[in-house]
Protein backbone atom coordinates (compact mmCIF):
# COMPACT_ATOMS: atom_id res chain seq x y z
CA UNK A 1 0.00 0.00 0.00
CA UNK A 2 0.90 3.55 -0.37
CA UNK A 3 2.93 5.01 2.65
CA UNK A 4 0.47 7.68 2.46
CA UNK A 5 -2.69 6.08 2.47
CA UNK A 6 -3.60 5.95 6.32
CA UNK A 7 -3.51 9.32 6.77
CA UNK A 8 -5.96 9.62 4.52
CA UNK A 9 -8.32 6.89 6.02
CA UNK A 10 -7.47 9.02 9.29
CA UNK A 11 -9.58 11.04 8.32
CA UNK A 12 -13.15 9.40 6.72
CA UNK A 13 -15.07 12.17 6.39
CA UNK A 14 -12.82 13.55 4.35
CA UNK A 15 -14.29 13.51 0.69
CA UNK A 16 -13.40 13.05 -2.91
CA UNK A 17 -13.51 16.97 -3.68
CA UNK A 18 -11.66 17.74 -0.88
CA UNK A 19 -8.93 15.47 -1.35
CA UNK A 20 -8.91 17.02 -5.29
CA UNK A 21 -8.57 20.41 -3.51
CA UNK A 22 -5.64 19.56 -1.71
CA UNK A 23 -3.57 18.17 -4.75
CA UNK A 24 -4.79 21.16 -6.14
CA UNK A 25 -2.89 22.99 -3.92
CA UNK A 26 0.47 21.18 -4.54
CA UNK A 27 -0.48 18.02 -2.10
CA UNK A 28 1.22 15.35 -3.90
CA UNK A 29 -0.13 12.45 -1.56
CA UNK A 30 -3.32 13.80 -2.08
CA UNK A 31 -2.93 13.19 -5.56
CA UNK A 32 -1.26 9.74 -4.81
CA UNK A 33 -4.30 9.12 -2.95
CA UNK A 34 -6.61 10.11 -6.79
CA UNK A 35 -4.11 7.61 -8.58
CA UNK A 36 -4.24 4.79 -6.31
CA UNK A 37 -8.10 5.18 -6.31
CA UNK A 38 -8.57 5.25 -10.35
CA UNK A 39 -5.95 4.00 -12.01
CA UNK A 40 -7.09 0.18 -11.78
CA UNK A 41 -10.40 1.90 -13.10
CA UNK A 42 -8.70 3.44 -16.06
CA UNK A 43 -6.67 0.55 -17.05
CA UNK A 44 -9.89 -1.31 -17.07
CA UNK A 45 -11.72 0.96 -19.40
CA UNK A 46 -8.68 1.34 -21.54
CA UNK A 47 -8.30 -2.33 -21.93
CA UNK A 48 -11.70 -2.70 -22.56
CA UNK A 49 -11.44 -0.10 -25.38
CA UNK A 50 -8.24 -0.67 -27.11
CA UNK A 51 -7.83 -4.75 -26.28
CA UNK A 52 -4.20 -4.51 -25.72
CA UNK A 53 -2.32 -4.20 -22.08
CA UNK A 54 0.57 -2.43 -23.55
CA UNK A 55 -1.67 0.75 -25.08
CA UNK A 56 -3.54 0.21 -22.83
CA UNK A 57 -0.74 0.81 -19.48
CA UNK A 58 0.32 3.34 -22.08
CA UNK A 59 -2.82 5.45 -21.74
CA UNK A 60 -2.96 5.03 -17.70
CA UNK A 61 -0.03 7.07 -17.47
CA UNK A 62 -0.80 9.47 -20.04
CA UNK A 63 -4.07 9.63 -18.49
CA UNK A 64 -3.06 10.30 -14.95
CA UNK A 65 -0.35 12.43 -16.20
CA UNK A 66 -2.40 14.69 -17.92
CA UNK A 67 -4.36 15.08 -15.41
CA UNK A 68 -1.85 16.01 -13.02
CA UNK A 69 -0.47 19.05 -15.51
CA UNK A 70 -4.10 20.19 -15.74
CA UNK A 71 -5.70 19.26 -12.07
CA UNK A 72 -5.16 23.30 -11.07
CA UNK A 73 -7.42 24.12 -14.21
CA UNK A 74 -10.64 21.92 -12.96
CA UNK A 75 -13.08 24.74 -11.72
CA UNK A 76 -15.64 22.00 -10.01
CA UNK A 77 -13.15 19.58 -7.13
CA UNK A 78 -16.20 17.11 -7.03
CA UNK A 79 -16.43 16.82 -11.11
CA UNK A 80 -13.02 14.70 -10.99
CA UNK A 81 -14.16 11.11 -11.28
CA UNK A 82 -15.70 12.40 -14.90
CA UNK A 83 -12.83 14.36 -16.01
CA UNK A 84 -10.06 11.70 -15.70
CA UNK A 85 -12.92 9.42 -17.28
CA UNK A 86 -13.28 12.21 -20.12
CA UNK A 87 -9.45 12.12 -20.76
CA UNK A 88 -9.23 8.18 -20.88
CA UNK A 89 -11.75 7.47 -22.85
CA UNK A 90 -10.95 10.39 -25.65
CA UNK A 91 -7.51 8.93 -25.54
CA UNK A 92 -8.82 5.55 -26.53
CA UNK A 93 -10.97 6.97 -29.02
CA UNK A 94 -7.95 9.07 -30.76
CA UNK A 95 -6.37 5.68 -30.44
CA UNK A 96 -8.66 3.63 -32.25
CA UNK A 97 -9.07 6.35 -35.28
CA UNK A 98 -5.46 5.96 -35.69
CA UNK A 99 -5.59 2.41 -36.02
CA UNK A 100 -8.93 2.30 -37.35
CA UNK A 101 -8.13 0.53 -41.22
CA UNK A 102 -7.02 -2.66 -39.11
CA UNK A 103 -9.79 -5.54 -37.61
CA UNK A 104 -8.09 -5.35 -33.58
CA UNK A 105 -8.28 -8.76 -31.93
CA UNK A 106 -7.06 -9.74 -28.45
CA UNK A 107 -3.46 -11.32 -28.83
CA UNK A 108 -4.38 -12.83 -25.55
CA UNK A 109 -6.84 -13.97 -24.50
CA UNK A 110 -6.89 -14.90 -21.30
CA UNK A 111 -5.54 -11.11 -20.61
CA UNK A 112 -8.91 -9.82 -20.36
CA UNK A 113 -10.24 -12.33 -17.86
CA UNK A 114 -7.84 -11.76 -15.66
CA UNK A 115 -8.74 -8.00 -15.31
CA UNK A 116 -12.17 -8.56 -15.68
CA UNK A 117 -14.70 -6.95 -12.55
CA UNK A 118 -16.53 -9.99 -12.33
CA UNK A 119 -13.27 -11.72 -10.76
CA UNK A 120 -15.37 -12.90 -7.54
CA UNK A 121 -17.76 -14.48 -10.20
CA UNK A 122 -14.33 -16.17 -11.65
CA UNK A 123 -12.96 -17.16 -8.24
CA UNK A 124 -15.99 -18.94 -7.20
CA UNK A 125 -16.26 -21.11 -10.13
CA UNK A 126 -12.16 -21.46 -10.35
CA UNK A 127 -13.43 -24.90 -8.13
CA UNK A 128 -15.52 -26.34 -10.52
CA UNK A 129 -13.46 -27.34 -14.07
CA UNK A 130 -16.99 -27.41 -16.15
CA UNK A 131 -18.12 -23.30 -14.48
CA UNK A 132 -14.60 -21.97 -15.16
CA UNK A 133 -15.00 -23.40 -18.79
CA UNK A 134 -18.89 -21.51 -18.86
CA UNK A 135 -17.39 -18.78 -17.29
CA UNK A 136 -14.32 -18.11 -19.61
CA UNK A 137 -16.09 -19.10 -22.69
CA UNK A 138 -18.82 -16.04 -21.49
CA UNK A 139 -15.71 -13.73 -21.32
CA UNK A 140 -15.02 -14.58 -24.80
CA UNK A 141 -18.38 -14.08 -26.20
CA UNK A 142 -18.49 -10.42 -24.29
CA UNK A 143 -14.85 -10.04 -25.90
CA UNK A 144 -16.49 -10.52 -29.17
CA UNK A 145 -19.45 -8.95 -28.77
CA UNK A 146 -17.48 -5.79 -27.91
CA UNK A 147 -15.02 -5.66 -30.16
CA UNK A 148 -18.04 -5.57 -32.97
CA UNK A 149 -19.30 -2.65 -31.46
CA UNK A 150 -18.13 0.95 -33.08
CA UNK A 151 -15.69 2.77 -30.74
CA UNK A 152 -18.54 5.24 -29.71
CA UNK A 153 -21.01 2.34 -28.33
CA UNK A 154 -18.45 0.29 -27.01
CA UNK A 155 -17.46 3.24 -25.21
CA UNK A 156 -20.83 3.77 -23.82
CA UNK A 157 -21.56 0.64 -22.87
CA UNK A 158 -18.59 0.78 -20.79
CA UNK A 159 -18.53 3.92 -19.52
CA UNK A 160 -22.36 3.03 -18.30
CA UNK A 161 -22.45 -0.55 -17.68
CA UNK A 162 -18.92 -1.40 -16.07
CA UNK A 163 -18.05 2.20 -14.97
CA UNK A 164 -21.48 3.44 -13.65
CA UNK A 165 -21.23 6.88 -15.27
CA UNK A 166 -23.86 8.91 -15.68
CA UNK A 167 -25.83 10.35 -19.10
CA UNK A 168 -24.78 13.60 -18.77
CA UNK A 169 -20.80 12.42 -18.25
CA UNK A 170 -20.93 10.07 -20.95
CA UNK A 171 -22.43 12.94 -23.26
CA UNK A 172 -19.79 15.62 -22.17
CA UNK A 173 -16.60 12.75 -22.53
CA UNK A 174 -18.33 11.79 -26.41
CA UNK A 175 -19.80 15.40 -27.34
CA UNK A 176 -22.48 14.18 -27.63
CA UNK A 177 -26.63 15.08 -26.19
CA UNK A 178 -27.96 12.78 -22.99
CA UNK A 179 -30.40 11.66 -25.46
CA UNK A 180 -27.86 10.85 -28.09
CA UNK A 181 -25.90 9.07 -25.28
CA UNK A 182 -29.83 6.79 -24.26
CA UNK A 183 -29.81 6.02 -28.20
CA UNK A 184 -26.26 4.93 -28.40
CA UNK A 185 -26.53 2.77 -25.12
CA UNK A 186 -29.25 1.33 -26.16
CA UNK A 187 -28.14 -0.20 -29.92
CA UNK A 188 -24.91 -1.13 -27.84
CA UNK A 189 -27.02 -3.14 -25.09
CA UNK A 190 -29.00 -4.68 -28.17
CA UNK A 191 -25.99 -5.97 -30.07
CA UNK A 192 -24.26 -7.09 -26.93
CA UNK A 193 -27.27 -8.97 -26.07
CA UNK A 194 -27.65 -10.69 -29.34
CA UNK A 195 -24.05 -11.49 -29.32
CA UNK A 196 -24.39 -12.85 -25.66
CA UNK A 197 -28.03 -14.23 -26.32
CA UNK A 198 -26.75 -17.82 -25.78
CA UNK A 199 -25.66 -17.49 -22.28
CA UNK A 200 -28.95 -15.95 -21.05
Amino acid sequence: MDDHGPAFEAEPDLDEGSIVARAQDGDVAAFEHLVITYQDRVFRLAYRMLNDRGQAEDIVQETLTTSWRGLHMLADVNAFGGWIYRLATNKCLDLLRKRATRAEKLTNPDDIRSITETGTNRAAAGTDPAQEAEWSAQQDGLTAALNALPPTQRACWLLREMHGRTYAEIGATLKISPTAVRGTLARARHQIAEGMSQWR
